[in-house]
Formats: structure tokens, C-alpha cells, sequence
């Protein structure tokens, strides 16, 4: 059971800039140092070959990671060392390549957010790209803000995603905004094992 935290606070990392969800990664790190429980359900991400799965089979059940995002037709040759992420794009939401299968992924982590949240076994949940699910139509965010009011007290929810909606920043108690200054993709610099994937 959870109850590690005294008092348990809402927090976003958002803005156009990579780290948000290394961020909230960091931070469930910190947390599982002083015992806590960590649940991480990762929205419109569905690639198994990511560092932090890995790291995560190491915590039994203090860190469970449940993705519901599109797969990668070469996640098992980049999970074994036999191939790199070529960035093709298969694994990412775009407007012009929506289907119904994402709205239900969504939903489905949605489901259980409410139920991990409502739960109270963990001390920390975070809802990796959620902030990304209302752009799509994937999610409103009324219904994200709803969930937020009937949380635990003692339980530290993290939001990460793009252009988080002025209704979450005004119920969180932390708003970090990561601005993109450079990035090594904007010089041909593909994601490369161990640190973007």
C-alpha cells in the first residue's frame, strides 16, 4: 500500500522543449529511493524497447509502467541490440493519421488512471503525455480536472505533455515549462539509445 507522502500534490511538466517526461522519470527515481510506489500509465507511447520498461522489471511492483500508444514493427530487433530507432514515425499520432484505435488506447488508459488514482495502493502516479490527448481529441480535459479534485490527499499526480490547458495549470501546484532552445534532431542527430529512447 502506498502512504509514504504526507501530503501529495499535482504537478506539470509541459512547453515544446524535451524533459518532460525525463523529468517525471527523475522524480519517480527520487521517490522509489525512499520507498515509494510509482505508477506510470503512458499515453499515445507504445514502443517496448524503452529505456525506463527496462529500469522498471528491476522494482517489481514499486514501479509498473503501462504504455497505450501505437507499438514499432522493429521494437523487438531495437530491444535486443540489433537495430536503432530510424525514426520512421509509425509509432506517432499525427492529425492526418488518427483512427479510432487511438481514441480507444486513450480511453482504456484513462480507465485505469481513474482506478490506480482511486485506488490509493501507490504514492505516485504519473500521466505521461496526457496533456498531449486533449490536441487530439483523444480525452477532455474536464474530465481529467474532475479526477484530479478527487484525489487522495497524500497522493503526487505528474502530468507531462505539450501545451498543458489553462484548467490543469490552475489546479496544479507545480508548472514547470521546458522551452526548446536546441535539440540534436534539428542536425540530423537521431534518437539515440539511452537517452532519448
Amino acid at each position: 500500500m502506498g502512504g509514504v507522502l504526507e501530503k501529495g500534490l499535482i504537478q506539470i511538466y509541459t512547453g515544446d522543449g524535451k524533459g518532460k517526461t525525463t523529468a517525471a522519470l527523475g522524480l519517480a527515481f527520487r521517490a522509489l529511493g525512499h520507498g515509494c510506489k510509482v505508477f506510470i500509465i503512458s499515453f499515445m507511447k507504445g514502443c517496448t524497447y524503452l529505456g525506463e520498461l527496462y529500469s522498471a522489471e528491476r522494482y517489481g511492483d514499486r514501479l509498473k509502467i503501462v504504455q497505450f500508444g501505437r507499438g514499432c514493427s522493429y521494437a523487438a530487433l531495437i530491444k535486443e541490440g540489433f537495430a536503432d530507432c530510424v525514426g520512421c514515425g509509425a509509432c506517432f499520432l499525427t492529425e492526418d493519421n488518427l483512427e479510432e484505435r487511438d481514441k480507444d488506447m486513450a480511453r482504456q488508459g484513462f480507465e485505469l488512471a481513474k482506478k490506480i488514482i482511486c485506488q490509493g495502493e501507490y504514492d505516485i502516479v504519473v500521466l505521461d503525455e496526457i496533456c498531449n490527448t486533449f490536441r487530439y481529441g483523444l480525452l477532455a480535459v474536464e474530465e481529467v480536472v474532475e479526477l484530479l479534485q478527487k484525489k487522495p490527499p497524500q497522493l503526487e499526480v505528474i502530468l507531462t505533455g505539450r501545451e498543458a490547458p489553462q484548467k490543469l495549470i490552475d489546479l496544479a501546484h507545480l508548472v514547470t515549462e521546458m522551452k526548446a532552445v536546441k535539440h540534436p534532431f534539428d542536425y540530423g542527430i537521431r534518437g539515440r539509445r539511452g537517452i532519448e529512447y
